[in-house]
């Protein structure tokens, strides 16, 4: 099997013998949906994969390979009258470079409007003959008229996509505001140029116009520089347009089981892998199956084609940037109590319903109940709907592991920013993973994590303020599958470390955590008693030995879920952890895992 990972180029993929998951069906659809679509979804989501479909579809110019490209698809077998009707003119915000300063920037705007219209010119040669090209270095919309003059001229109109319309953009939205205000508001470059395809839209020459970006904050500053387009990003018919199912994921991974002779539960722990780690994503108001990112699933299959075995790192590093957007939100008022109900399984965010038309100054000014920021997080792909609540509100969540990651190493950076910190944090998690050793651990964190963290600005319950240094100081998704509320059975643990399937070779070991939190009030102790008494003395406080009591017998059944789930695989240390206000740790380990090999 051949996976398209890196190419995005429908043509290439047909060509070439690429898997494609065939969603050409709704080409139909699409055409009654209305004539100025636009379409968001999270970065590096397939979006491109399905412009450069609908550019084969619909290019005049490859109606001769029509059926090459699309006999055996679903739209092969019953096209539509628009088939190959159009030239076809395509624009990739991604590639106007957002780096220089806004003379640099517009520039580079003008040069790429510019570049794609003498390419279009070149690539319909043919069918224009002579028409001259208009170009102006410092006006890339006279080429944009021009380009349509040619097609009407030639008898055809034009479908415009436009590619990541808001990328360089929301590069500088997250951290140059007065050139991002220069480029959408007033008379700025970006709202110009959407002013002009409105208006060519309106029986001038372009009769299509698809657009695909990330959210619509942008569109929404442009406000009425463009404000015909037909939002279809929640749409019900349009909500698995972009990603793959586990129909999908389940075939590939069973054809692969055959072509690589693996043995018969190959391809069902594959999944399960793969379900962890990258399912999760659901577009629209219903919750429902989960949709998995389609470029971490084939960055996943061609590690398994290539090499045998699932990447080491799970996130693929095209996607690490996207901790950018959540640091960006983290920025907003009330944007750090947002991300950290995020990590709180037992309070989750929840907003009444998915914002549509919201800016940056809206972001700014919004007050703590509106839902511009979980509608942004939940447009950039970092929180997806989980349920709704019997009021019709929409619960959100982290989808899936990788996500999950992003926020935790913002909160890394917050916690443990100097590389000494880091380092002997490093080394106490080291005890623990392969001796269960939780002492180390517990110096670093107690010497002033614990009182850091408490002071953060965040909406969370102590239990889930210790439970989350705990996830951010272990993290470690080479070697672990690594979770917080883990479903056992019938209940959750608080923190599972569970070894990778392929990293059982290591020394490393199965953790699993219970926490709980007893404040200075209810011990009757004030701080300095809390740091002059030993830990043995703590231990051994009513109230304290009854609540590691509790912790360990809910171990005691989570443990017994945890071994008929992984068998004989697992090594596990359980640790029952109770933290006493944000001062000092208290915990019993208890491991039924027989020693590792050497020792």
């Amino acid at each position: 099997m051949k996976f398209p990972y890196g190419t995005a180029d429908f043509h290439a993929i047909r060509c070439e013998g690429y898997y494609y998951a065939d969603r050409t069906d709704r080409i139909r659809v699409l055409e009654e949906a209305g004539k100025q679509l636009l379409f968001l979804r999270p970065r590096r989501f397939g979006k491109t994969a399905w412009l450069t479909t609908l550019e084969n579809y619909y290019d005049l110019a490859r109606a001769e390979e029509f059926d090459e490209l699309f006999g055996p698809l679903a739209i092969g077998q019953n096209p539509t009258a628009r088939r190959n009707h159009y030239f076809v003119l395509r624009w990739d915000f991604s590639m106007v470079d957002a780096s220089g300063n806004l003379a640099e920037i517009r520039q580079a705007l003008h040069d790429h409007l510019n570049s794609r219209a003498r390419a279009f010119f070149a690539r319909y040669l043919e069918q224009l003959g002579a028409w001259p090209l208009t170009l102006q270095p410092e006006n890339g919309v006279v080429a944009l008229e021009s380009t349509i003059s040619a097609a009407r001229a030639s008898g055809h109109d034009l479908y415009l996509l436009i590619d990541e319309y808001d990328n360089f953009a929301n590069e500088l939205m997250h951290g140059r505001r007065a050139d991002y205000d220069a480029l959408v508001s007033g008379e700025g470059l970006l709202k110009t140029l959407f002013k002009a395809v409105k208006s060519l839209a309106s029986g001038q020459g372009i009769d299509r116009v698809f657009i695909t970006g990330v959210s619509p904050v942008v569109l929404a500053d442009i406000s009425s520089g463009y404000n015909v387009s037909e939002d279809i990003s929640l749409d019900a018919r349009f909500i698995d347009l972009c990603g793959f199912n586990e129909g999908e994921i389940a075939a590939l991974l069973d054809q692969l089981a055959v072509e690589q002779q693996r043995d018969p539960d190959w391809s069902t722990r594959m999944l399960e892998t793969m379900r962890i780690w990258y399912n999760g994503y659901r577009f629209g108001y219903e919750p429902g199956p989960g949709l998995y990112n389609p470029t971490l699933a084939l960055y996943f299959f061609e590690a398994l084609a290539t090499t045998g075995a699932p990447p080491r790192e799970m996130l693929d590093s095209n996607l690490a940037m996207d901790r950018n957007r959540i640091d960006f939100v983290a920025r907003q008022p009330h944007g750090e109590e947002l991300i950290g109900a995020a990590l709180d399984p037992e309070h989750p965010p929840v907003i009444a319903s998915l914002a549509h038309r919201f800016g940056v100054e809206d972001l700014r000014r919004a007050p703590r109940d509106a839902p511009y920021l979980g509608s942004l997080l939940y447009f950039l792909g970092a929180l997806t709907l989980r349920d709704q609540t019997p009021f019709g509100e929409l619960v959100l969540g982290i989808p899936n592991l990788v996500i999950r990651k992003l926020y935790v190493e913002k909160f890394r950076d917050q916690l443990f920013p100097n590389y000494p910190e880091r380092e002997s944090l490093t080394q106490a998690a080291k005890a623990l993973y392969a001796d269960g050793d939780l002492a180390p651990l517990v110096a670093v964190l107690e010497a002033n994590h614990l009182r850091v963290f408490d002071n953060r600005d965040y909406r969370w319950s102590n239990e889930l303020t210790v439970k989350t240094v705990f996830l951010v100081a272990l993290f470690a998704d080479i070697f672990y599958v690594m979770d917080s509320e883990t479903a056992i059975a019938r209940g959750h643990a608080d923190l599972s470390l569970i070894v990778r399937e392929e990293m059982r070779r290591f020394a490393l070991l199965d953790h699993l955590f219970e926490f709980k939190y007893l404040g200075l009030q209810e011990l009757g102790l004030d701080a300095q008693s809390l740091r002059e008494s030993s830990r043995e003395a703590l231990s051994a406080q009513p109230k304290v030995a009854a609540c590691l009591d509790a912790a360990e017998a809910q171990l005691v059944r989570h443990r017994q879920g945890l071994e008929q789930a992984y068998g004989e695989r697992l090594r596990l240390h359980t640790h029952a952890v109770v933290a006493l206000g944000f001062e000092r740790l208290v915990w019993r380990s208890t491991s039924s895992a027989p020693p590792l090999a050497g020792q």
